[in-house]
């Protein structure tokens, strides 16, 4: 594409670079110059503008990023009709947003003609909403740089993983300083979470903090309530693999994946599961309807993905979400043991 001044009176065909006005007559950026628009133009004294000239072999932008995009978008994903260049992703189903990120970089990696800009992975997202854009800078783009992105890209590396999981079972054990409003409290926020996915506690059992009653009720929700997760709110923090909470997990027949995570809130989380079921042992902050390191968990886990300790350890970098009002600066230490049980 050759780019640059041109004499007016032989602008016709060409792409206006820019927004010209003079008199009555606009053309604007990005259109292409009618023989008769230029005729105008010359009559209004404009006797130069700023072009585009498109060569042999090169795209135009709406053109390039339309195949682009029908190359990124994969399940669950809308390829909206392209637009001075750009062309939008959408989502037809709520879910979570997944990106093969070497893939998106190697795209953009191609030319800086040539972008794609997504939401974060794992974004949850709502039937409608924008999850990507490719948009090409100049006005067109080389057919060989066209062809090494699409090449760069395999089908479908950015796609919506549904919501599959909507039963959720609760265990929430109970000591004698655990207030009722605490866990009423929990069950309405953990409600609100489940809301996107369309899914609900379908049953939810109070028993004694105690590793055999955990085991009872995990075994119990599995088997009889045919729940899909089992989540488990403990009356005390997880501290050790050995504790109540991944001892009645382990009690019920089932295993313990991972205990603890690189998120803050949400470093005293458990992931498990009873047979194909998932089992969470939810950190304190989960009964906080604030966002934290158990959303990050149960969303996935809802849209049917697994979640392993190598994808746990991978949170690290922007897994601190916030600091906690109740314990000023605890990363520096100062904060009471209390605090810290009741958030993480």
């Amino acid at each position: 594409m050759k780019f640059g001044p041109v004499a007016t009176a032989e602008a016709a065909g060409l792409i206006s670079a820019h927004t010209v006005r003079a008199g009555d007559t606009v053309v604007k950026k990005g259109q292409a110059i009618l023989p008769e628009v230029a005729e105008r133009l010359l009559a209004e004294g404009v006797d130069r503008l700023i072009a585009a000239r498109l060569e042999r072999g090169d795209i135009g932008e709406d053109e390039a990023a339309a195949a682009l995009a029908e190359r990124l978008a994969g399940e669950g994903l809308r390829v909206d009709r392209p637009f001075t260049g750009r062309c939008n992703l959408f989502a037809e189903t709520a879910g979570l947003l997944l990106v093969e990120r070497p893939v998106i970089d190697a795209v953009n990696g191609i030319d800086e003609a040539i972008t794609v800009a997504t939401l974060p992975p794992f974004r949850s997202v709502v039937p409608g909403e924008m999850v990507a854009t490719v948009k090409i800078i100049p006005y067109a783009v080389a057919g060989s740089l066209l062809e090494r992105a699409l090449a760069a890209a395999p089908a479908g590396p950015l796609r919506i993983a549904p919501y599959r999981r909507r039963r959720v079972g609760v265990v929430s054990t109970l000591l004698p300083g655990l207030k009722e409003a605490t866990v009423a409290h929990t069950l309405r926020n953990l409600g609100r979470r489940l809301e996107p996915a369309s899914a609900g506690i379908a049953a939810e059992l109070r028993v004694p903090h105690e590793a055999a009653a955990v085991a009872e009720a995990v075994a119990r929700l599995c088997e009889e309530e045919r729940a899909e997760i089992v989540v488990v709110f403990g009356a005390s923090a997880i501290a050790d693999r050995r504790d109540v909470i991944p001892a009645g997990i382990a009690l019920s027949g089932g295993t313990v994946e991972h205990l603890g995570m690189p998120v803050d809130p949400g470093n005293l989380l458990l992931v498990g599961a009873r047979g194909a079921v998932p089992v969470i042992g939810a950190p304190g902050c989960a009964r906080s309807p604030r966002e934290n390191g158990f959303d990050w968990v149960l969303l996935r886990l809802l849209a049917g993905l697994a979640v392993t300790r190598a994808d746990i350890v991978a949170l690290g970098v922007g897994g601190l979400l916030m600091e906690i009002v109740s314990r000023p600066q605890p990363r520096a230490g100062g904060h009471s043991e209390a605090d810290a049980e009741s958030e993480d």
